[in-house]
C-alpha cells in the first residue's frame, strides 16, 4: 500500500494562472496543466536559484521528490513555451505560507497572512477583496502549516 502523499508548502498562490502564445485563440489550444507544487518548485529552483536540498527543506519534501518536481515541470514548461500550448495552473496537495489579496475596485495587490481578517483595501478602502488562495480552495486549511517558515 502507498503512503499517502504529504502536502507540499507553497509560499503564496500565483497572481496568474493561465497562458498562451500571443495571437491564437484559446480554444484551439491544447491545454498543459501545471500543478501549484511544481510551479512552486520552478520558482525556488530557477527563479530564486535555489540549491535543490534548500529548495526541498522549504517545500518540506525530500530532496530526491523535489528534484523529480522541478524535472516534470520544466518539461510542462518547455513543451508550453515550444509546442505553443495553453499552459494552465492550478491544484496539486499543497498548503500556501501567505496569501495575496486583489481590490477589485482599484487592483492594489498586496501580500497577508492567513491569521489576519482584512476586510478593506489599504488603498482605496474598498471592500471587493480577491482572496487569491481561496481562489484555490485554501485559507483555514493553511493555518499552522507553517513548520520550517522563514519569512
Amino acid at each position: 500500500m502507498a503512503r499517502p502523499k504529504k502536502k507540499r508548502m507553497v509560499f503564496q498562490p500565483p497572481q496568474y494562472t493561465s497562458f498562451k502564445p500571443n495571437g491564437v485563440r484559446m480554444n484551439t489550444l491544447e491545454q498543459i496543466t501545471l500543478n501549484l507544487d511544481e510551479l512552486e518548485a520552478i520558482r525556488l529552483a530557477d527563479y530564486q536559484g535555489k540549491e535543490h536540498n534548500e529548495a526541498a527543506e522549504e517545500m518540506e519534501i525530500s530532496r530526491s521528490t523535489f528534484t523529480r518536481l522541478v524535472e516534470k515541470a520544466r518539461c510542462k514548461v518547455s513543451r508550453f513555451l515550444l509546442e505553443g500550448k495553453h499552459l494552465f495552473i492550478e491544484g496539486g496537495d499543497i498548503h500556501f505560507r501567505g496569501n495575496i489579496l486583489r481590490c477589485e475596485h482599484c487592483g492594489h495587490m498586496f501580500k497577508t497572512g492567513f491569521e489576519f481578517l482584512i476586510k478593506f483595501c489599504p488603498a482605496c478602502g474598498s471592500s471587493e477583496l480577491l482572496d487569491l488562495a481561496g481562489g484555490f480552495g485554501h485559507g483555514e486549511c493553511c493555518k499552522g502549516h507553517h513548520h520550517n517558515q522563514r519569512r
